[in-house]
């Protein structure tokens, strides 16, 4: 922690924030962090400003900027550090309910090992699924708040459960060979969609960042059933809801 001080070298700083001093070299180099002021023998002198501005690049940063991203929203005068700070709060909520999930299911298996109980497969699955929900990659800090505020976990597995059932169904009546347009498969057409659109919360770019998470990562898609979903089946669905 930084105390008392008003100005650090390049050293001290290095020290008290866990950086590197060759980090620090570098910022200076491309033009993103630069010392306010040179000492008598060239020593790099770093203020009070100088920190605050270290405080929002580190931030961004953590939101996963590229250092060339951040440089130019750094020098954006209507650059709102507030607003900087309560985007990475809510990035540090959503991690912490991440792990709080993770602790949870732990803490039962814990129980359920030491207590020499079975521990079923899909305890063991649905771990490690949140362990694997890294998805910053494919979702927006606010579909995850989204995802988490409007659909509970027990809320989504029934609505997986019941589409991967009337998936099963499509793909009886299609491998009977049962016209799209029959009123049976147009219901289930209807109640498949309808789900689909549940899990998404009827937002169009929720559902392509879904449909993406689940393309690069098959052996979460493949528990749900959507590796059951060829073109064929998929293009026999359209047809069915285009009836109804």
């Amino acid at each position: 922690m930084i105390l008392n001080k008003k100005t650090w070298k390049i050293g001290e700083l290095a020290k008290q924030t866990g950086l590197t001093v060759r980090m620090l070299h570098h910022y200076d180099k491309i033009g993103l962090f630069s010392p306010s002021q040179t000492a008598d023998k060239g020593h790099r002198i770093y203020t009070e400003t100088d920190i605050a501005k270290l405080q929002q690049i580190m931030s961004l940063k953590q939101l996963g900027f590229a250092l060339n991203e951040i440089k130019e929203m750094i020098g954006n005068p209507n650059l709102n550090p507030v607003k900087v700070i309560k985007v990475q709060l809510e990035s540090v909520k959503d991690s912490i309910r991440i792990q709080e999930q993770l602790c949870i299911r732990l803490e039962r298996i814990y129980e359920l090992l030491n207590s020499q109980q079975e521990v079923k497969v899909e305890q063991v699955i649905n771990l490690i699924e949140v362990i694997n929900m890294k998805k910053d990659k494919y979702f927006t800090q606010e579909q995850q708040e989204k995802m988490f505020k409007e659909l509970g976990l027990e809320e989504r597995k029934q609505y997986v459960s019941k589409w991967v059932e009337i998936t099963e169904k499509i793909r009886v009546e299609y491998d009977k060979g049962t016209p799209s347009e029959d009123l049976d498969v147009t219901q289930l057409a209807n109640q498949w969609n309808e789900l689909l659109s549940k899990l998404s919360l009827k937002d169009p770019e929720m559902a392509k960042a879904a449909e993406s998470y689940y393309k690069e990562n098959p052996e979460v898609g493949k528990r749900l059933g959507m590796d059951k979903i060829d073109k064929q089946l998929s293009d026999y669905i359209k047809k069915a809801m285009s009836n109804i």
